[in-house]
């Protein structure tokens, strides 16, 4: 076990698009990163001392404690863990399947909530320990029948950032949820005919996810939606 003298951070879903951007962008400005993909074989590993690629399902709970115990091993710590994997199935709450809403609410809830209570000794060890949650604006409205599951799951996923951001207060750990609208991801061009250079990129919010895993513990920001044009409440 290496006790790193860099800041260690845990990323789900980070084999691509917003995940992957966060790694980059956490490397490049001097953290170490312990990636949780689905196909770790798909991530191109460019720094083996400062980058760990782990094998993670959010529908496998065995996944995640393997995953914790290969962090600590190779780094000695955890200082924070970005919960980005999540999954998106155009349903309504009204035409769900029980297998539906159970695989919507295990990946974008129960896995962050289980993943957060895994890590939670080493956060409090770290003595700046955060946690950033990307829920998604559709946390805050419900625009449509068929993302109406997806928002339900996402509504649930903001309130888990505000109760782990209301428990780790005085240990000084930090929460945030950072909601984004359509960002230029596979995902986000699949479901908006917008442009995608017009969206919010995923380079855009690894730098929002870097700067509130930077500030101080002075400073607690409990959400941040992010839109890259503008509706009627954001």
């Amino acid at each position: 076990m290496s006790n790193s003298p860099r800041r260690v951070a845990m990323i789900s879903g980070a084999s691509r698009g917003i995940g992957a951007a966060i790694a980059k962008n956490l490397i490049d400005n001097g953290w170490d990163v312990s990636l949780g993909c689905r196909k770790p074989e798909d991530v191109l590993i460019e720094h083996q001392d400062r980058q760990l690629v782990c094998q993670f399902d959010a529908l496998d709970p065995q996944t995640e404690d393997r995953w914790v115990a290969a962090t600590v091993a190779k780094f000695g710590k955890i200082d924070a863990i970005v919960h980005n994997a999540g999954v998106m199935l155009p349903v309504s709450v009204l035409k769900a399947t029980d297998e539906e809403f159970d695989q919507t609410f295990d990946t974008n809830v129960k896995s962050p909530m289980r993943l957060s209570r895994k890590v939670w000794p080493h956060l409090v060890d770290s003595g700046q320990g955060r946690i950033v949650i990307l829920v998604s604006l559709s946390g805050k409205r419900v625009r449509g029948e068929r993302s109406s599951l997806y928002s339900m799951s996402k509504f649930a996923a903001l309130a888990l950032a505000h109760g782990l951001r209301r428990i780790g207060d005085e240990a000084g750990i930090r929460c945030t949820a950072i909601c984004p609208g359509f960002v230029a991801t596979d995902m986000g061009t699949a479901l908006s005919s917008a442009e995608p250079e017009k969206m919010t990129q995923p380079e855009d919010l690894a730098h929002l996810v870097r700067t509130v895993l930077e500030l101080p513990t002075t400073t607690s920001i409990a959400e941040i939606p992010v839109n890259w044009t503008v509706e009627d409440q954001y």
